[in-house]
């Protein structure tokens, strides 16, 4: 490419020249992004396709320039997305950098943004050479987990931080709903609207575009298609086209349900080896999540089946075959995903005892157990209510854990049964703590 080319098509996405729209601002990841910046290390902005993070680079951007009074002519932001680039690769990379320079001069250390930087090979040698040498402050976001690994990208070990971005929480989705929570006082005055609501985020999810559109499941169908086509095929490239969708659609229709590689394989006529690198294929575009069994050993919670829950309610709902509203499984994928953002999900499993009896979630922080979780939408019925308990009081045992939750649609309080307290929550009310 020409460098006026390029300049032209820089020129449309900085703020050298012109003001920009960047939305709503998620402020929680600006302050860690702020936070972590002050490392002086690569900052890497990981997290689904439309999850927000080329909105949330271009909030921080402006952030600077505004609040910081940074230079503009001192950031470059590159999409790697935008379709006039041709031929994305390393020498793309150090061409659009010499363009740069040469053309805005920039008069001191540079902030880049190099967004969907899956897209070009070899970019590490770009990013550590730039590091090293002190010559710019690198920002990278992929929709790619696998990004960051492998042998190129062992290059920058140690000298990169990252940050996970997902869908609306839901303080967030209330907050693009311009309802906001102040207090106890307004959690009271305005629960008929925030059930209301959470109804709707239970539905359609957290994307932040789908919030604000009115026509949300042909814009679900085309993040979907995205995601798989892009992140997943064309980055892999895969032949199986017809049953790779299949395999996430399976998925989503089993959300929190435990997963056997053995038994897919055989419904969709693949090899174990194919179903498993299928699989992982989709947790690295970040479309599904894997929880594993906890067990204090590695190799029990290797080989026991994981429970599988997806990054987002409304693909589940539009793509997922359902038989009825299932709003227990959507309860509980809402709960998997906040406490993901909260926790990291290595520190996030579900128990199981040789009787099949089971807990949710078991929080871990370092070396302990902090909380084990039920989630169940109605607890009307005793029988439901007591086989929750009965699995919660012994994980409760085994796990040396006295901290005991059900997070349930209506039911508030504390109980104490057999010498142990449980509490009881509201999803609305707990996704706001």
């Amino acid at each position: 490419m020409e460098k006026a080319e390029i300049i032209e098509i820089l020129e449309d996405w900085n703020f050298w020249n012109k003001e920009h729209d960047v939305g709503i601002i998620r402020e929680d990841y600006l302050k860690r992004i702020e936070k972590l910046a002050e490392t002086k290390q690569v900052i890497a902005i990981m997290g689904a396709r439309r999850s927000g993070k080329s909105t949330i680079m271009l909030q921080y951007l402006k952030r600077l320039v505004t609040e910081r009074n940074i230079d503009p002519k001192n950031t470059l932001y590159v999409n790697f997305e935008d379709l006039r680039f041709k031929k994305l690769d390393l020498d793309l990379l150090n061409k659009i950098y010499e363009t740069y320079i040469e053309y805005k001069q920039p008069s001191s250390k540079p902030f880049i943004f190099l967004d969907e930087l899956h897209n070009i090979g070899e970019w590490e040698r770009f990013a550590r050479t730039k590091h090293e040498l002190k010559e710019a402050m690198i920002f990278i976001s992929s929709s790619n987990e696998k990004l960051l690994s492998g042998k190129l990208a062992s290059l920058l070990t140690g000298r990169h931080l990252d940050i996970h971005v997902f869908p609306l929480d839901f303080k967030e989705f209330l907050r693009f709903k311009e309802v906001y929570i102040k207090g106890e006082s307004d959690l009271i005055s305005k629960r008929r609207k925030i059930k209301s609501l959470l109804n709707e985020y239970l539905e359609y999810g957290g994307f932040p575009l789908i919030v604000l559109q009115e026509s949300k499941e042909e814009l679900l169908k085309t993040y979907f298609e995205d995601i798989i086509n892009k992140d997943v095929i064309e980055y892999h490239t895969i032949n199986h086209v017809t049953k790779i969708k299949s395999l996430a659609k399976f998925y989503l229709t089993n959300v929190g349900r435990r997963i056997s590689f053995n038994k897919i394989s055989k419904l969709l006529s693949l090899s174990l080896d194919t179903i498993e690198r299928y699989s992982y294929y989709l947790e690295e575009a970040y479309l599904i999540k894997f929880i594993k069994k906890f067990s204090y050993s590695v190799k029990d919670r290797e080989r026991t089946m994981s429970v599988v829950y997806v990054i987002d309610n409304g693909i589940r709902n539009l793509l997922g075959f359902k038989f009825s509203k299932d709003s227990g499984w959507l309860y509980q994928n809402a709960v998997a995903n906040y406490l993901m953002r909260k926790y990291d999900q290595e520190g996030i499993f579900y128990w199981m005892n040789s009787l099949s009896e089971e807990v949710d979630f078991v929080v871990k922080k370092g070396l302990k157990v902090k909380q084990l979780i039920q989630v169940c939408y109605d607890l009307s019925n005793n029988e439901t209510k007591e086989r929750e308990i009965k699995s919660l009081l012994k994980s409760s045992k085994e796990l040396k854990c006295n901290n005991l939750l059900i997070i349930t649609d209506e039911k508030e309080g504390e109980e104490k049964i057999r010498g142990k307290r449980i509490k009881y929550i509201s999803l609305w009310k707990w996704l706001l703590k």
